[in-house]
């Protein structure tokens, strides 16, 4: 996705904002197609049956990585931000100095995170598409008797959760710079957020995002990344043992 957005922000040309506001329209609606075409042509086939899902969709992964490495190359390349002004949040830390104040990060894509939110939960809660996810998601065969068609719902709720996470992507490469390899961690990230979260509590998968994001950029910057990573699936292994249906998930009926 982040290289979607590198290419048509290279391509279109012109002032930064302009590239990275035609990415962010973009490579959203590619991924989104992709994926719903992806569930039609394939997942469909398989019955949505959880097991072979997975299996289906890493091997997705890797062609789609394999591919793009072999068009666009390894190498690391910049999306130039929109814009260079950020908010910077002040930090204590010991010099040499003593104890002193300085700004080591900054606010950019943090003010985008209540827009997305908002909007996510407008759809799911205030729309009909909304209705429909929830309906089938609630009771599968109750759908198909009221004449809701499961199987495009399926396809449409793969789509747009594609183009929610190539909306993130396109948000965090002015910062990471595009890599085919660059959404490995996310990716693991968002199992633990959604297991953690509980499967269908948009509240849950927040405040599991919270919690996991937090400390996990609290212990990167104080102890390693990889600890991180360790406590993050411990504490996986400790919700699935005594809350298998995630802190804010619920007992299917």
């Amino acid at each position: 996705v982040a290289v979607i957005a590198w290419w048509v922000a290279n391509s279109i040309g012109g002032p930064p904002a302009l590239g990275f506001a035609a990415a962010l329209a973009i490579a959203p609606l590619a991924v989104g197609a992709i994926a719903a075409a992806a569930d039609m042509t394939i997942l469909k086939r398989l019955e949505y049956d959880p097991e072979r899902t997975i299996v289906a969709t890493i091997g997705l992964l890797y062609i789609l990585q394999q591919l793009t490495l072999m068009t666009y190359g390894p190498e690391a390349r910049p999306v130039e931000a929109p814009f260079n002004q950020r908010l910077a949040l002040p930090w204590i830390g010991r010099t040499e100095a003593g104890w002193e104040m300085y700004y080591p990060w900054g606010l950019s894509t943090t003010t985008y995170k209540p827009a997305v939110l908002g909007g996510v939960w407008a759809m799911m809660a205030r729309t009909r598409i909304g209705l429909l996810m929830r309906a089938t998601q609630a009771d599968r065969d109750m759908a198909l008797a009221f004449g809701i068609p499961v199987e495009k719902v399926y396809a449409l709720v793969f789509g747009i959760g594609a183009g929610l996470a190539a909306l993130a992507a396109v948000l965090i490469v002015p910062i990471q710079q595009a890599h085919y390899l660059m959404g490995a961690d996310p990716l693991l990230l968002s199992f633990i957020v959604v297991i953690i979260g509980g499967l269908g509590s948009l509240p849950g998968t927040v405040v599991a995002a919270i919690l996991i994001g937090l400390s996990d950029g609290i212990i990167s910057v104080f102890f390693s990344p990889t600890l991180a990573k360790i406590l993050a699936t411990l504490l996986v292994g400790l919700v699935l043992v005594f809350r298998p249906n995630g802190l804010f998930g619920t007992r299917a009926p």
